[in-house]
């Protein structure tokens, strides 16, 4: 009898948000599941570790399931590493992160805590997946996505995932019927238009909202962006070797 594949479960909006729960319920039909997750919202936290502070993990029960759980006070790269180093007894076949309550589409991925959590794990030689709904409330309905994010988890753990790269994977904001079917991508190139939007408080003191809007450079029809915007979930295979291996000719020229 064939062993069930090992599925290592995180995210950055915490343990307790819809999207994971619905990506544990996903896993839970695939293989055996251990979850560790921020006990609290990560967002924007990027690959962020904890250096200054002690780390808290301890086991914890959600809801019903055959699941593992537990909750974490780190940031999701701190959930994987703790996951691989002190919990799993074994190698996780494949770790799973979101699913997520917002984009991290196009230059997103830099900014995220879910596609962060993935990339430790691919650093780790773990094959992983990060997945993103583009609804940023908290009661998003996951529903839609269930059959496409058992679909994709599926055909990684039957094709595998080339060493050195993790899945990001969006899903727009539709009904089943209506999503047209999944694209393979490339990153949008985009960038956040920021603006910082300052307010007094009642004591008198200046603070910030960050804001802003997306600005999308891009007109390719091979992208992130517009897959999403047509109907289609996207498919972008991420590589953190960050290496710009077209600027070392020119930097070996400039005589350094």
């Amino acid at each position: 009898m064939n062993e069930k594949p090992l599925i290592l479960v995180t995210n950055d909006d915490g343990i307790t948000a819809p999207g994971i729960r619905s990506l544990i319920r996903i896993m839970n039909k695939i293989g055996d599941v251990v979850v560790v997750a921020p006990d609290s919202p990560q967002s924007g936290m990027g690959h962020a570790i904890t250096v200054d502070n002690v780390l808290h993990c301890n086991p914890i029960t959600v809801d019903d399931g055959p699941q593992i759980e537990y909750s974490c006070s780190g940031t999701p790269a701190d959930c994987v590493k703790m996951a691989i180093n002190e919990i799993l007894n074994r190698k996780p076949d494949l770790c799973v992160s979101g699913i997520n309550h917002g984009s991290n589409s196009s230059i997103n991925v830099i900014y995220s805590g879910t596609m962060s959590a993935a990339v430790e794990a691919g650093i780790e030689g773990i094959p992983a997946i990060g997945f993103s709904l583009l609804d940023f409330k908290w009661h998003a309905d996951f529903k839609a996505s269930e059959d496409f994010v058992k679909k994709i988890t599926l055909s990684a753990l039957e094709n595998g995932i080339s060493e050195g790269t993790v899945l990001n994977v969006n899903i727009p904001k539709l009904s089943k019927k209506e999503i047209k079917g999944i694209k393979v991508c490339r990153q949008a190139n985009g960038y956040w238009k920021e603006d910082f939007d300052k307010r007094t408080s009642p004591f008198g003191k200046e603070y910030y909202w960050l804001s802003g809007e997306f600005v999308n450079k891009d007109g390719g029809e091979d992208t992130d962006v517009w897959a999403l915007e047509n109907g289609f979930i996207s498919v972008v295979p991420v590589q953190f070797d960050l290496t710009a291996h077209h600027m070392i000719q020119k930097l070996n020229s400039w005589g350094l």
